[in-house]
């Protein structure tokens, strides 16, 4: 404890991981948290790493998506994030669920307990005291107000923000079995080994247009005040995707391919509402894509139009929230820190990454960069070819230049890394399809990713607990 501590403002996913990564290292960090003092528009409780819209980490598979590929490259870097998500796993298909309750108490429970990790249950209102020589802001998408202006005072940037929205959670024995049933698309089995993970509500196509026209017309929530806000593509409310087209939702969220009801076979349902596990009692079922803005009351009238759901009851209606992120390739540099005011480095949402493991593994690195830096050991990013690397990349300069584009928050995605390309012919000489090809080189960018990692780590300066 004789070093001085690095303080991490925000205890959500990204700052939770930043300050046990510092800890890790064996340098002691403050991770200030302004919940129970002050709460938010969308957190429900005072626990660390909270989970405040799904409950999915999404794919975890390395081999054939990004997102699992950031799984297993932060589970390689010893992310208290993905070791707490694995714990506390539910049934998901393909997908890593978590119990959310569970998730953020195993996380909560490990910093508290950790020697070097001090939590303080304060708000940082306005930019950190001078003598705080090291700190990462990670606030996420509902940075404090005081805090918010702040930033923007210092870095003489306008308001970015966009909007983000929360999907409705059903009690489990209020859903109609004899209706609704267990598949996952494609009978994918997930990290559980549970090939029906999802229920599934069929629509004929009358039921779809009927539920369309409702979705439409339905009274929504505005906030005029942030009206020039954006929604960010990859969490749009149901309706608003609904308003780009009356096939859209077919195509999306309640798409029916890869699912055949058991009653009849034979006959493909017109679109499908999916319902994922949201706890690890399999009480309270998730409404897959359905982030919404619709009122309460509209909400649960035009749900109950779902066959299967026409008793639901409703834990958890949907509701929207605004997310903010900096003008990070302009304000940051390569390891996370505001090109202004270098003592101050910015991690998760608020750096322009969207979903739960982004902002984590942003935290991730910027816990790394801190620790280095504290410890007279500066390391660099991690390589391009890796998903770790590919997201500092784009939130450090990787966004379209000279005025052709603007920055916008990011998912990873294989697009976010160098291509490769695969083989033309199998090891008998066939010609592959383009399927083919394509499987076999998301395999290829991750075996390259992981061993690149691998080789990273191994070669940057030690960052070891202190004994």
């Amino acid at each position: 404890m004789t070093k001085n501590p690095i303080h991490v403002v925000g205890g959500g996913l990204a700052g939770s991981e930043a300050a046990w990564q510092i800890a890790q290292a064996g340098v002691p960090a403050v991770l200030h948290e302004m919940r129970p003092v002050r709460g938010t528009d969308a957190h429900q409780t005072d626990k660390l790493a909270e989970l405040v819209c799904s409950n999915s980490f999404r794919a975890d598979d390395w081999t054939g998506n990004a997102v699992g590929l950031l799984h297993a490259e932060m589970r390689t870097l010893g992310s208290i994030i993905m070791s707490a998500g694995d714990a506390h796993q539910v049934p998901a298909g393909g997908a890593l669920a978590v119990d959310r309750e569970g998730f953020s108490e195993a996380v909560t429970a490990r910093l508290e307990a950790h020697p070097l990790i001090t939590i303080a249950r304060e708000e940082v209102a306005g930019l950190p005291p001078a003598e705080w020589d090291s700190v990462i802001l990670a606030t996420g998408p509902l940075t404090s107000p005081a805090l918010s202006a702040a930033i923007l005072e210092l870095t003489g940037e306008g308001q970015l923000s966009f909007f983000d929205a929360i999907a409705p959670i059903v009690n489990l024995d209020s859903i109609d079995m004899d209706v609704a049933w267990r598949q996952s698309r494609y009978d994918k089995e997930g990290p559980g080994g549970d090939a029906a993970a999802y229920i599934n509500c069929p629509m004929t196509k009358d039921q779809y247009e009927a539920f369309i026209d409702a979705l439409l017309a339905g009274p929504k929530s505005e906030f005029k005040d942030w009206e020039n806000v954006p929604y960010f593509d990859g969490c749009l409310p149901i309706e608003v995707m609904a308003e780009r087209g009356r096939e859209t939702l077919r195509h999306g969220p309640m798409k029916p391919v890869g699912l055949t009801n058991p009653r009849d076979p034979l006959v493909k349902a017109h679109a499908i509402v999916q319902l994922r596990q949201d706890n690890a009692l399999g009480t309270l079922w998730n409404m897959v894509g359905f982030q919404t803005k619709l009122k309460h009351g509209a909400q649960s009238e035009i749900f109950r139009m779902i066959p299967g759901l026409e008793k639901a009851v409703f834990a958890r209606l949907g509701g929207l929230h605004r997310n903010t992120f900096i003008n990070s390739p302009r304000l940051l540099d390569k390891s996370l820190r505001l090109k202004a005011q270098p003592r101050l480095r910015f991690a998760g949402q608020v750096t322009g990454v969207e979903g739960y493991v982004e902002s984590a593994a942003v935290g991730l690195l910027a816990g790394r960069f801190a620790a280095a830096e504290r410890l007279g050991r500066p390391i660099e990013a991690p390589p391009e070819t890796t998903a770790l690397g590919g997201l500092v990349g784009h939130i450090t300069g990787g966004h379209l230049e000279g005025g052709k584009g603007s920055f916008q928050p990011m998912n990873i995605n294989y697009g976010l890394l160098p291509p490769m390309e695969p083989p033309k012919r199998d090891a008998e000489g066939n010609r592959l399809g383009s399927k083919e090809k394509t499987r076999i080189k998301k395999r290829l960018m991750g075996e390259r990713a992981l061993a690149d990692l691998k080789a990273w780590a191994e070669g940057a300066p030690a960052l070891e607990a202190a004994e």
